[in-house]
Protein backbone atom coordinates (compact mmCIF):
# COMPACT_ATOMS: atom_id res chain seq x y z
CA UNK A 1 0.00 0.00 0.00
CA UNK A 2 1.56 3.40 -0.84
CA UNK A 3 2.10 5.60 2.06
CA UNK A 4 -0.07 8.21 0.87
CA UNK A 5 -3.36 6.23 1.36
CA UNK A 6 -3.28 6.63 4.58
CA UNK A 7 -2.48 10.61 4.54
CA UNK A 8 -5.94 11.04 4.76
CA UNK A 9 -6.02 10.24 8.40
CA UNK A 10 -5.25 14.08 9.28
CA UNK A 11 -5.54 14.69 13.26
CA UNK A 12 -7.91 17.14 13.58
CA UNK A 13 -10.25 18.10 16.90
CA UNK A 14 -13.25 17.89 15.91
CA UNK A 15 -14.20 19.73 19.83
CA UNK A 16 -11.34 21.51 21.65
CA UNK A 17 -9.51 18.62 23.72
CA UNK A 18 -6.80 16.81 22.01
CA UNK A 19 -5.46 13.51 23.50
CA UNK A 20 -2.56 12.91 25.38
CA UNK A 21 0.47 11.10 26.20
CA UNK A 22 1.58 10.40 30.34
CA UNK A 23 6.08 11.09 29.75
CA UNK A 24 6.25 10.31 33.83
CA UNK A 25 6.21 12.55 36.34
CA UNK A 26 2.58 13.87 34.94
CA UNK A 27 4.05 15.53 31.71
CA UNK A 28 1.51 15.41 29.31
CA UNK A 29 2.05 15.52 25.16
CA UNK A 30 -0.93 16.75 24.08
CA UNK A 31 -1.89 15.49 20.25
CA UNK A 32 -5.22 16.10 18.36
CA UNK A 33 -7.91 13.22 17.37
CA UNK A 34 -9.24 12.16 14.58
CA UNK A 35 -12.23 12.50 12.89
CA UNK A 36 -15.46 9.63 9.58
CA UNK A 37 -20.61 10.76 4.28
CA UNK A 38 -23.43 8.57 3.61
CA UNK A 39 -23.43 5.11 2.63
CA UNK A 40 -27.84 5.08 1.18
CA UNK A 41 -29.40 2.33 3.73
CA UNK A 42 -30.44 -0.45 2.30
CA UNK A 43 -33.64 -1.50 2.81
CA UNK A 44 -35.20 -5.33 1.68
CA UNK A 45 -38.53 -5.01 0.79
CA UNK A 46 -41.27 -6.82 2.03
CA UNK A 47 -42.06 -9.82 -0.54
CA UNK A 48 -44.77 -9.07 -2.48
CA UNK A 49 -47.58 -11.92 -2.96
CA UNK A 50 -49.18 -13.12 -5.82
CA UNK A 51 -53.35 -12.11 -6.52
CA UNK A 52 -55.54 -14.99 -5.83
CA UNK A 53 -57.17 -16.79 -8.88
CA UNK A 54 -60.46 -15.31 -10.03
CA UNK A 55 -63.10 -17.65 -10.14
CA UNK A 56 -64.68 -19.51 -13.29
CA UNK A 57 -68.40 -18.00 -13.10
CA UNK A 58 -70.73 -21.38 -13.07
CA UNK A 59 -73.50 -21.59 -15.46
CA UNK A 60 -76.40 -20.48 -15.18
CA UNK A 61 -78.31 -23.74 -14.53
CA UNK A 62 -76.03 -24.90 -12.11
CA UNK A 63 -75.29 -23.32 -8.40
CA UNK A 64 -71.82 -21.17 -8.51
CA UNK A 65 -69.16 -22.69 -6.39
CA UNK A 66 -67.94 -21.12 -3.98
CA UNK A 67 -64.31 -19.48 -3.85
CA UNK A 68 -61.76 -20.04 -1.79
CA UNK A 69 -60.37 -16.63 -0.50
CA UNK A 70 -56.56 -16.17 -1.27
CA UNK A 71 -54.57 -16.67 1.91
CA UNK A 72 -53.54 -14.07 3.61
CA UNK A 73 -49.89 -12.49 4.26
CA UNK A 74 -48.42 -11.05 7.37
CA UNK A 75 -46.94 -8.45 6.66
CA UNK A 76 -43.16 -7.99 7.33
CA UNK A 77 -42.91 -5.39 10.57
CA UNK A 78 -41.85 -2.03 9.53
CA UNK A 79 -37.90 -0.88 10.41
CA UNK A 80 -37.05 1.84 11.94
CA UNK A 81 -34.59 3.85 10.09
CA UNK A 82 -31.46 4.86 12.03
CA UNK A 83 -28.38 6.85 11.09
CA UNK A 84 -25.06 5.37 12.61
CA UNK A 85 -22.23 8.11 12.27
CA UNK A 86 -18.80 6.62 12.30
CA UNK A 87 -16.02 8.31 13.03
CA UNK A 88 -13.79 8.31 9.80
CA UNK A 89 -13.36 7.47 6.03
CA UNK A 90 -14.63 3.90 5.23
CA UNK A 91 -12.17 1.18 5.91
CA UNK A 92 -11.80 -2.07 7.83
CA UNK A 93 -11.66 0.10 11.19
CA UNK A 94 -15.47 -0.42 11.41
CA UNK A 95 -15.37 -3.82 9.67
CA UNK A 96 -17.83 -5.94 12.51
CA UNK A 97 -19.99 -2.64 11.56
CA UNK A 98 -19.59 -3.60 8.09
CA UNK A 99 -20.54 -7.60 8.85
CA UNK A 100 -23.56 -6.12 10.85
CA UNK A 101 -24.77 -4.37 8.36
CA UNK A 102 -24.34 -7.21 5.52
CA UNK A 103 -25.38 -10.21 7.19
CA UNK A 104 -29.34 -7.97 8.40
CA UNK A 105 -27.97 -8.29 12.19
CA UNK A 106 -29.60 -4.78 13.17
CA UNK A 107 -32.04 -6.11 11.14
CA UNK A 108 -33.04 -8.77 13.36
CA UNK A 109 -33.50 -6.16 15.85
CA UNK A 110 -36.08 -4.06 14.39
CA UNK A 111 -33.77 -1.50 12.61
CA UNK A 112 -32.76 0.02 9.02
CA UNK A 113 -29.57 1.01 9.54
CA UNK A 114 -27.30 3.38 7.64
CA UNK A 115 -23.57 3.58 7.85
CA UNK A 116 -22.51 7.35 7.86
CA UNK A 117 -18.75 7.87 6.62
CA UNK A 118 -17.19 10.82 7.93
CA UNK A 119 -13.91 12.52 7.35
CA UNK A 120 -12.00 15.81 8.36
CA UNK A 121 -14.88 18.92 9.34
CA UNK A 122 -17.24 15.48 9.69
CA UNK A 123 -18.10 15.48 13.79
CA UNK A 124 -19.85 12.41 14.55
CA UNK A 125 -20.89 14.60 18.31
CA UNK A 126 -22.51 17.12 16.41
CA UNK A 127 -24.47 14.71 13.80
CA UNK A 128 -25.79 12.71 17.30
CA UNK A 129 -26.91 16.31 18.93
CA UNK A 130 -29.00 17.54 15.87
CA UNK A 131 -30.61 13.86 16.04
CA UNK A 132 -29.31 13.11 12.66
CA UNK A 133 -27.73 10.41 13.85
CA UNK A 134 -29.14 7.77 16.59
CA UNK A 135 -25.71 6.70 17.94
CA UNK A 136 -22.14 8.08 16.59
CA UNK A 137 -18.73 6.59 16.82
CA UNK A 138 -16.79 9.38 19.35
CA UNK A 139 -13.83 9.61 22.01
CA UNK A 140 -14.29 10.28 25.46
CA UNK A 141 -12.09 13.69 25.23
CA UNK A 142 -14.39 15.17 22.34
CA UNK A 143 -17.44 14.11 24.27
CA UNK A 144 -16.70 15.16 27.41
CA UNK A 145 -15.41 18.38 25.92
CA UNK A 146 -19.02 18.50 24.19
CA UNK A 147 -20.63 17.70 27.75
CA UNK A 148 -18.66 20.15 29.47
CA UNK A 149 -19.85 22.48 26.86
CA UNK A 150 -23.42 21.45 27.53
CA UNK A 151 -24.43 18.51 24.70
CA UNK A 152 -26.79 15.95 26.55
CA UNK A 153 -24.61 13.17 25.45
CA UNK A 154 -23.82 9.40 27.36
CA UNK A 155 -20.67 7.01 26.04
CA UNK A 156 -22.60 3.72 25.95
CA UNK A 157 -19.97 1.17 24.81
CA UNK A 158 -16.69 1.31 24.27
CA UNK A 159 -15.27 -0.56 20.84
CA UNK A 160 -11.25 0.26 21.61
CA UNK A 161 -10.09 -1.12 24.85
CA UNK A 162 -6.75 0.73 24.48
CA UNK A 163 -6.18 3.77 22.76
CA UNK A 164 -4.82 3.24 19.37
CA UNK A 165 -2.38 6.60 19.55
CA UNK A 166 1.65 4.99 19.16
CA UNK A 167 5.07 6.89 18.64
CA UNK A 168 6.02 5.02 15.41
CA UNK A 169 10.02 4.30 15.14
CA UNK A 170 12.38 1.83 12.55
CA UNK A 171 13.36 -1.12 14.57
CA UNK A 172 16.74 -0.14 13.92
CA UNK A 173 16.86 2.80 15.89
CA UNK A 174 13.31 1.70 18.36
CA UNK A 175 11.63 4.03 20.85
CA UNK A 176 10.53 1.77 23.22
CA UNK A 177 9.62 4.04 25.97
CA UNK A 178 8.67 7.69 26.57
CA UNK A 179 11.97 8.47 28.36
CA UNK A 180 13.81 7.04 24.53
CA UNK A 181 12.33 10.34 22.76
CA UNK A 182 14.50 12.39 24.63
CA UNK A 183 17.11 14.25 21.88
CA UNK A 184 15.03 12.79 19.37
CA UNK A 185 12.96 14.15 16.39
CA UNK A 186 9.16 13.69 16.39
CA UNK A 187 7.21 13.91 13.49
CA UNK A 188 3.86 15.23 13.86
CA UNK A 189 0.88 16.22 11.18
CA UNK A 190 -0.69 18.69 13.20
CA UNK A 191 0.32 21.81 15.81
CA UNK A 192 1.10 20.54 18.82
CA UNK A 193 1.98 21.58 22.26
CA UNK A 194 4.97 19.79 25.09
CA UNK A 195 4.78 20.24 29.10
CA UNK A 196 8.00 18.27 29.93
CA UNK A 197 10.58 20.04 32.18
CA UNK A 198 13.03 20.46 29.19
CA UNK A 199 11.40 21.23 26.27
CA UNK A 200 14.46 20.84 24.27
CA UNK A 201 14.36 17.43 24.97
CA UNK A 202 12.57 16.91 22.19
CA UNK A 203 12.57 17.77 18.76
CA UNK A 204 8.99 18.69 17.40
CA UNK A 205 9.19 18.50 13.43
CA UNK A 206 5.55 19.51 11.90
CA UNK A 207 5.36 16.71 8.85
CA UNK A 208 2.57 14.74 6.70
CA UNK A 209 0.70 12.06 8.16
CA UNK A 210 2.94 9.65 5.89
CA UNK A 211 5.62 7.25 6.70
CA UNK A 212 7.82 9.02 4.44
CA UNK A 213 9.71 11.44 6.67
CA UNK A 214 10.49 8.38 9.10
CA UNK A 215 11.93 6.39 6.35
CA UNK A 216 13.72 9.21 4.54
CA UNK A 217 15.52 9.71 7.87
CA UNK A 218 13.80 13.09 8.83
CA UNK A 219 12.66 12.55 12.25
CA UNK A 220 13.38 9.80 14.70
CA UNK A 221 9.24 9.25 14.97
CA UNK A 222 6.06 9.58 14.04
CA UNK A 223 2.59 10.61 16.23
CA UNK A 224 0.47 8.34 14.93
CA UNK A 225 -2.27 5.49 15.18
CA UNK A 226 -1.28 1.79 15.77
CA UNK A 227 -3.67 0.74 12.98
CA UNK A 228 -2.01 2.89 10.13
CA UNK A 229 1.29 4.09 9.26
CA UNK A 230 2.74 1.21 10.72
CA UNK A 231 0.48 -1.09 9.10
CA UNK A 232 1.33 1.18 6.02
CA UNK A 233 5.19 0.28 6.44
CA UNK A 234 4.86 -3.35 7.21
CA UNK A 235 3.13 -4.33 3.92
CA UNK A 236 5.99 -2.24 2.36
CA UNK A 237 8.38 -4.24 4.11
CA UNK A 238 9.61 -1.74 6.41
CA UNK A 239 10.33 -2.93 9.67
CA UNK A 240 8.89 -0.90 12.56
CA UNK A 241 8.52 -0.34 16.08
CA UNK A 242 5.34 0.92 17.67
CA UNK A 243 4.98 2.05 21.39
CA UNK A 244 1.56 2.44 22.48
CA UNK A 245 0.18 5.09 24.49
CA UNK A 246 -2.45 3.39 26.66
CA UNK A 247 0.69 1.56 28.19
CA UNK A 248 2.19 4.06 30.03
CA UNK A 249 -0.75 5.78 31.39
CA UNK A 250 -2.52 7.08 28.63
CA UNK A 251 -6.20 6.15 29.08
CA UNK A 252 -9.13 7.74 27.28
CA UNK A 253 -11.44 5.91 26.08
CA UNK A 254 -11.35 5.70 21.56
CA UNK A 255 -13.99 4.91 19.16
CA UNK A 256 -16.83 5.02 21.74
CA UNK A 257 -20.36 4.45 21.03
CA UNK A 258 -22.03 7.89 21.81
CA UNK A 259 -26.12 9.12 22.11
CA UNK A 260 -28.10 11.67 23.50
CA UNK A 261 -29.85 11.27 27.15
CA UNK A 262 -33.07 11.87 25.15
CA UNK A 263 -32.58 8.65 23.06
CA UNK A 264 -31.60 6.72 25.67
CA UNK A 265 -34.92 7.66 27.61
CA UNK A 266 -37.23 7.29 24.48
CA UNK A 267 -35.60 5.45 22.16
CA UNK A 268 -33.95 2.97 23.92
CA UNK A 269 -35.20 -0.06 22.01
CA UNK A 270 -33.61 1.52 18.96
CA UNK A 271 -30.37 2.12 20.81
CA UNK A 272 -30.46 -1.41 22.19
CA UNK A 273 -30.98 -2.78 19.27
CA UNK A 274 -28.25 -0.96 17.07
CA UNK A 275 -25.72 -2.21 19.77
CA UNK A 276 -26.88 -5.71 19.76
CA UNK A 277 -26.69 -5.58 16.18
CA UNK A 278 -22.91 -3.83 16.20
CA UNK A 279 -22.19 -6.85 18.79
CA UNK A 280 -23.00 -9.39 16.63
CA UNK A 281 -20.89 -8.35 13.97
CA UNK A 282 -18.24 -7.44 15.92
CA UNK A 283 -17.90 -10.87 17.32
CA UNK A 284 -17.63 -12.40 13.63
CA UNK A 285 -15.12 -9.87 12.94
CA UNK A 286 -13.07 -11.32 15.43
CA UNK A 287 -13.18 -15.13 14.55
CA UNK A 288 -12.27 -14.03 10.82
CA UNK A 289 -10.54 -10.26 10.52
CA UNK A 290 -9.46 -11.65 6.68
CA UNK A 291 -13.35 -12.17 5.78
CA UNK A 292 -13.67 -8.58 7.21
CA UNK A 293 -10.92 -7.29 5.23
CA UNK A 294 -12.36 -8.93 1.88
CA UNK A 295 -15.83 -7.75 2.78
CA UNK A 296 -14.44 -4.04 2.88
CA UNK A 297 -12.25 -3.75 0.12
CA UNK A 298 -15.53 -5.74 -1.79
CA UNK A 299 -18.13 -2.87 -0.38
CA UNK A 300 -15.86 0.04 -1.04
CA UNK A 301 -14.15 -0.92 -4.84
CA UNK A 302 -13.46 2.60 -6.21
CA UNK A 303 -11.66 3.42 -2.77
CA UNK A 304 -8.15 1.85 -4.00
CA UNK A 305 -7.75 -0.64 -0.56
CA UNK A 306 -4.88 -2.79 -0.59
CA UNK A 307 -6.39 -6.04 0.58
CA UNK A 308 -3.25 -7.57 2.38
CA UNK A 309 -2.91 -3.90 4.08
CA UNK A 310 -6.72 -4.21 5.11
CA UNK A 311 -6.10 -7.69 6.43
CA UNK A 312 -3.00 -6.76 8.06
CA UNK A 313 -5.04 -3.48 9.63
CA UNK A 314 -7.95 -5.77 10.65
CA UNK A 315 -5.87 -8.15 13.02
CA UNK A 316 -4.09 -5.03 14.33
CA UNK A 317 -7.32 -3.84 15.51
CA UNK A 318 -7.71 -7.26 17.57
CA UNK A 319 -4.85 -5.82 20.05
CA UNK A 320 -7.12 -2.52 21.27
CA UNK A 321 -10.37 -3.74 20.71
CA UNK A 322 -10.55 -6.66 23.01
CA UNK A 323 -9.42 -7.59 26.09
CA UNK A 324 -9.49 -9.66 29.44
CA UNK A 325 -12.80 -7.40 30.57
CA UNK A 326 -14.58 -8.35 26.89
CA UNK A 327 -13.55 -11.83 27.40
CA UNK A 328 -15.38 -11.86 30.83
CA UNK A 329 -18.68 -8.96 29.96
CA UNK A 330 -18.61 -8.91 25.97
CA UNK A 331 -18.24 -6.81 23.59
CA UNK A 332 -17.68 -2.81 24.40
CA UNK A 333 -17.52 -3.42 27.84
CA UNK A 334 -15.93 -0.57 29.76
CA UNK A 335 -15.43 -1.04 33.58
CA UNK A 336 -15.73 1.19 36.54
CA UNK A 337 -11.44 1.40 36.82
CA UNK A 338 -11.65 2.59 33.37
CA UNK A 339 -14.20 4.48 33.61
CA UNK A 340 -12.09 6.20 37.05
CA UNK A 341 -8.71 5.90 34.73
CA UNK A 342 -10.55 8.69 32.21
CA UNK A 343 -11.44 11.09 34.21
CA UNK A 344 -7.71 11.10 35.71
CA UNK A 345 -6.23 11.55 32.36
CA UNK A 346 -9.18 13.78 30.90
CA UNK A 347 -8.33 15.98 34.02
CA UNK A 348 -4.88 16.23 32.84
CA UNK A 349 -6.03 17.22 29.49
CA UNK A 350 -8.34 20.19 31.20
CA UNK A 351 -11.15 18.61 30.84
CA UNK A 352 -13.33 17.78 33.59
CA UNK A 353 -15.98 15.02 33.47
CA UNK A 354 -17.14 12.77 36.04
CA UNK A 355 -18.38 9.39 36.08
CA UNK A 356 -22.19 10.19 34.85
CA UNK A 357 -20.97 11.19 31.61
CA UNK A 358 -20.88 6.93 31.04
CA UNK A 359 -24.39 4.54 31.23
CA UNK A 360 -23.38 0.86 31.57
CA UNK A 361 -27.00 -0.23 31.62
CA UNK A 362 -27.65 -1.06 27.54
CA UNK A 363 -24.57 -3.43 27.95
CA UNK A 364 -25.48 -5.07 31.36
CA UNK A 365 -29.34 -5.70 29.85
CA UNK A 366 -27.77 -7.28 26.46
CA UNK A 367 -25.15 -9.31 28.59
CA UNK A 368 -27.37 -10.23 31.17
CA UNK A 369 -26.85 -14.08 30.51
CA UNK A 370 -23.13 -13.55 29.58
CA UNK A 371 -20.70 -12.09 27.04
CA UNK A 372 -21.56 -13.83 24.20
CA UNK A 373 -24.35 -12.86 22.24
CA UNK A 374 -26.42 -14.85 20.17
Amino acid sequence: MAPNQFSRRRFIGRTAAGAGLILGGGHILTACGDDEAAAPATTTAAPTTTAAPTATAAPTTTAAPTTTAAPTTTAAPELAEANFQLSWFDSVQFGGSYIAHQRGYYERFGLDVSLVPGGPGVSPDAAVAADQALVGISAANFTGQSVADGAPFKIVGVAMQKNPFVIASLSDNPINEPKDLEGTKLGMAFNNQLDLDDISKIEVITSDYDPAPLVNGEVDSLLCWLTDLPVAMTVQGIDNTTMLFADFGYAVHSQTLICTEDSLANKRDQVLGLLRGDILGWQEYRTDTDAAAQLTVDLFPDAGFDLEAQKLQASEQLKIMFSADTDEHGFLWFTDESVQDNIRTLAALGVDVTADLWDRSLLEEIYADGPVLT
